[in-house]
């Protein structure tokens, strides 16, 4: 038997494996197994803990299809609330401060250059020029894991279940990308994600994160600002050239094992 943590940060929800004192055999195929929400026991990632060189802790993050990517900013902040303050991830380390019912998070620096997007070809990505239906010229950064982000003006009215699918996989994302949608009242953003191998979320701390740097480098926001989700809001906090500052909670579930 497996022992499990359940976690979420603002419903972005988590099975959390710990292998740092004995190996737990995780793929593709058991990673979608666990994440599925009528056979399994639910999830949008399956993160994995493992011992580090460099770290705390390692973190390997699985999607509900069974893809493995490089970044989670709401499962670091669950990390954190389990003793950990550096994380090892795909992405790079993360620093983490808990504080009561959740945690800040140093989420590093942003990229922008469209190879470390990455983007199939050159282009400028603080305005793409590239559109799909009403959506257009859109920003792109890379928080450890590629987003691409839309302003509206009402982010709600955006079909994202149909348009998501289809940009993540456009040939213009040779990893595939997660779609942020957003919209800008009284200095706050009001966005909706659709997450590369999840699907539409609840919330996305790295979508919040790099959708706040991109209204910030459009003069849309001013630093810090609050990013509402539908699972809750996030704090961001961001100056050019510096790391982005990820504040919000994080809240532990139930326990269980797996078989």
């Amino acid at each position: 038997m497996t022992r499990f943590r359940k976690m979420h940060g603002l419903g972005n929800d988590f099975v959390i494996l710990d292998a740092r004192e004995g190996a737990v055999a995780i793929d593709a195929a058991r990673a979608r197994a666990i994440a599925d929400r009528r056979t399994g026991v639910g999830c949008d990632q399956v993160i994995l803990l493992e011992p580090s060189q460099v770290a705390d802790v390692r973190m390997r993050i699985w999607n509900a299809d069974g893809s493995e990517v490089e970044a989670c900013g709401n499962a670091t902040r669950c990390v954190a609330l389990l003793g950990a303050s550096t994380i090892e991830t795909r992405g790079g380390i993360l620093r983490a401060e808990a504080n009561g019912g959740g945690a800040t998070v140093d989420m590093g620096e942003p990229a922008f250059t469209w190879e470390e997007i990455p983007l199939a070809y050159a282009m400028d990505t603080e305005s793409l020029p590239v559109g799909w239906e009403d959506l257009a010229d859109p920003a792109a950064v890379n928080v450890g894991n590629p987003h691409i982000i839309f302003f509206v003006e009402d982010a709600d009215a955006v079909d994202l279940a149909r348009l998501g699918p289809l940009i993540e996989h456009d040939p213009l994302f040779p990893e595939r990308v997660n779609v942020n949608i957003a919209s800008i009242h009284h200095g706050a953003i009001r966005l909706r994600v659709w997450e590369r191998g999840a699907g539409l979320t609840l919330a996305c701390g790295t979508g919040a994160c790099a959708t706040a740097v991109a209204a910030i480098r459009r003069g849309l926001v001013k630093s810090p600002v609050e990013v509402q989700l539908p699972g809750g809001i996030l704090d961001i906090a961001w100056e050019a050239d510096g790391s982005i500052a990820m504040s919000g909670p994080a809240t532990h579930v139930f326990d269980g094992e797996l078989a």
